[in-house]
């Protein structure tokens, strides 16, 4: 089973780190600075945090509950299987995250209609394209994930829109959409096309029999 992604936050006992992207226990530390130079006192400074990897062993600087060092976000990386503008639309997403939430999530929504078109479907209505794929076996909840974030979005979802609501947390869930109907759509049929073309040709014939006469 694959680990699932956890963004870094405030206080958390573990996270994906922003500079190794791992899942790791992270040590928080109060952050002290010396009154004056030289000098042997230390204050604390008020609000300001520091974490450790014990992965990477790198640190991020929080400073009232928010990270502010390094100025990168982690996400999952893209899903291989995806068209290669989408994956470059979704890095391109990853690398503005923490500076232009709205901005990534517009490109996410762009990538999401990109997604819909490799997939067959129109691109032009991301929620009717969407409710087409439940019909042709995706899971419900990813449709539900949807719905989470077009209410928590622009509601009707349109591909590149920005909505003055889009934040982090907004686009984490965008990121989290697109792998999981890549995984769904595309790389999980894969797969299991790979494994039954593994078979013996008379089991396969044998099976393709049976399966005209449930017809």
């Amino acid at each position: 089973m694959r680990q699932s992604f956890v963004p870094p936050s405030f206080k958390a006992d573990a996270f994906n780190c922003p500079h190794c992207n791992a899942y790791a226990h992270q040590i928080w530390k109060e952050y002290y600075r010396p009154d004056t130079i030289p000098s042997n006192e230390y204050y604390k400074w008020e609000g300001l945090f520091v974490a450790v990897c014990t992965r990477c062993h790198k640190y991020s600087i929080w400073h009232d509950y928010k990270m502010i060092y390094p100025d990168y976000l982690p996400v999952p990386p893209p899903n291989p299987d995806l068209n290669q503008d989408i994956q470059q639309d979704y890095k391109e997403a990853a690398s503005i995250l923490k500076k232009s939430p709205r901005g990534a999530c517009a490109l996410l929504r762009l990538a999401l209609q990109k997604l819909m078109i490799q997939l067959g479907k129109s691109g032009k209505n991301l929620n009717d394209d969407i409710a087409k794929l439940v019909k042709e076996g995706l899971p419900q909840k990813i449709q539900r994930a949807l719905d989470i974030v077009r209410v928590i979005g622009n509601n009707a979802v349109h591909p590149g829109q920005i909505d003055i609501r889009d934040d982090e947390n907004t686009g984490y869930k965008l990121f989290e959409l697109i792998n999981l109907i890549a995984e769904s759509m595309i790389t999980r049929p894969k797969e299991i096309d790979k494994l039954y073309n593994s078979l013996p040709e008379d089991q396969r014939k044998a099976i393709e029999e049976r399966d005209k006469k449930l017809k």
